[in-house]
């Protein structure tokens, strides 16, 4: 099916979810889960396979992060074009809401958009009523053909959720 996602703990406490990214060991996550992680993360693959991933890369402002593991041929997302999603379209999202193991929920997009993080940088933001909480966040945002189109990274006021676009 090509949807794959990992689940990582910083010091035994977390769940946390991130993307497998590239087959060659990389994973993408949001910067805010691996935040307390000095350079090494515990990675447990959906296959059950636990793995050592170090923070390769971190940008706050654009509340992602790259972890690489020295696995190589691990199974890879299948990503969508975000840019052509559109509002009222079904998505899914992936996630350890408070602990509980790969739950998946769905919901519409309500919202489109794009936010400027520096002068004349935008970054472009999906808002879907797909229920999240903490342990969604990291975790990949389905489209109805089960192709990643965003990364889960926030709640407001507990009915709307903003995933990152990829």
């Amino acid at each position: 099916m090509g949807l794959f996602a990992v689940s990582y703990t910083h010091l035994d406490v977390y769940k946390r979810q991130g993307i497998v990214w590239k087959r060659e060991g990389l994973i993408l996550t949001n910067n805010h889960v691996v935040a307390q992680a000095q350079r090494m993360v515990k990675v447990t693959l959906t296959d059950g396979r636990e793995l050592s991933a170090r923070v390769l890369a971190r940008n706050p402002k654009l509340d992602l992060a790259l972890l690489e593991t020295e696995a190589r041929d691990l199974p890879d997302a299948v990503f969508g074009d975000s840019a052509r999603l559109r509002v009222g379209e079904l998505v899914l999202a992936i996630g350890h809401p408070w602990g509980q193991p790969w739950v998946v929920t769905a919901g519409i997009i309500s919202a489109l958009g794009e936010v400027e993080m520096s002068k004349n940088r935008y970054a472009s933001y999906i808002r879907s009523d797909v229920r999240l909480a903490p342990g969604n966040s990291g975790g990949p945002l389905l489209n109805a053909n089960a192709e990643v189109v965003g990364i889960n990274a926030m709640i407001f006021g507990g009915d709307l959720a903003v995933a990152r676009c990829v």
